[in-house]
Order: C-alpha cells, then sequence, then structure tokens
C-alpha cells in the first residue's frame, strides 16, 4: 500500500493537519487585507494611492507603517516561513510510516502550537509567550524530520 493514501491513517492525519495549517495561513492574508481597510492604511505601493472605488481620498499618509496592519502581516509572514516546513517535513514522515498515534501527536500538536502561537501573536502577549509556541512548533516540524531521516538512514 502507498503511505500517500487516504487509506492510511497517518496520511489522513497529515491531509487534516496540512489542510488546517494552509488555511490558517491563509486566513493572516484575510487578517491583513481587514485591517488594511478598518484602518485605511498600511498600503504598501505607490499604485495603492490611485483613486479607487476602496480607496475614494487615496493619502500619502496611507503609505506609512501602520502597527495594527502590519501586526497582521508580521502574522502572516511569520506562518509563510513555517508552514511550507511542516507541509515538507510532513510528507516525508508519512513516507516513513510513523505509528499512527506517533503522527496525530506531532501533526496536530504542530497546528495546535501554531494556533497558540497566533493567539499570543494577536493579543500582543510577551515575546517569550509567542517564542515558546513557536518553538514547541518547530521542535515538532523538527522530530518528523529526524523521525524520516532515521528510517531512510536504517534502510
Amino acid at each position: 500500500m502507498s503511505p500517500f493514501t487516504l487509506e492510511n491513517p497517518v496520511f489522513r492525519i497529515y491531509v487534516i493537519a496540512a489542510a488546517l495549517a494552509i488555511l490558517k495561513m491563509i486566513g493572516h492574508a484575510f487578517l491583513t487585507v481587514h485591517r488594511m481597510i478598518k484602518a485605511d492604511a498600511g498600503l504598501l505601493n505607490p499604485e495603492d494611492l490611485r483613486r479607487t472605488p476602496l480607496n475614494r481620498n487615496p493619502d500619502p499618509t496611507q503609505l506609512a507603517p501602520n502597527d495594527y496592519v502590519e501586526r497582521a502581516r508580521r502574522m502572516h509572514r511569520n506562518e509563510g516561513e513555517n508552514t511550507p516546513l511542516f507541509l515538507a517535513a510532513g510528507l516525508l514522515f508519512v513516507a516513513a510510516s510513523p505509528p499512527v498515534m506517533l503522527a496525530a501527536v506531532l501533526m496536530y500538536g504542530y497546528v495546535a502550537a501554531r494556533c497558540a502561537h497566533a493567539w499570543a501573536y494577536i493579543t500582543e502577549r510577551d515575546h517569550e509567550v509567542r517564542a515558546t509556541f513557536f518553538t514547541l512548533g518547530a521542535l515538532l516540524t523538527v522530530a518528523m524530520t529526524v523521525y524520516a531521516l532515521g528510517v531512510a538512514l536504517s534502510r
């Protein structure tokens, strides 16, 4: 049996965790846009100052950094740095045929850690709180990668 089929419970866990991670990452993009519209600020490009139906009163100050918008943008960038690594590590992990329980703990744990990281970021918790959740997610990704590497080297 191929490990990359939904009949494989480990791959099914990966599909669920990966889909949640991807949706979460896309959600950060929508959060950034929502905050840009709400603040009428945080635009990035000179052409964003053209008068349009969504920007009826363009103003050069709209290009200035706006912390409300930048916080969401930083969250999205952070997801862009972490989610692709999880997606790749997860596929390597599935290929190594780990026990189902281990897969569930590591993959769902990653999603939970990243949700906690987002909560810490959006609620402006201290850096140590945010860093704790980042580290947990990163260590879970490392664990999946090392497991897959160990299996590959032992064959």
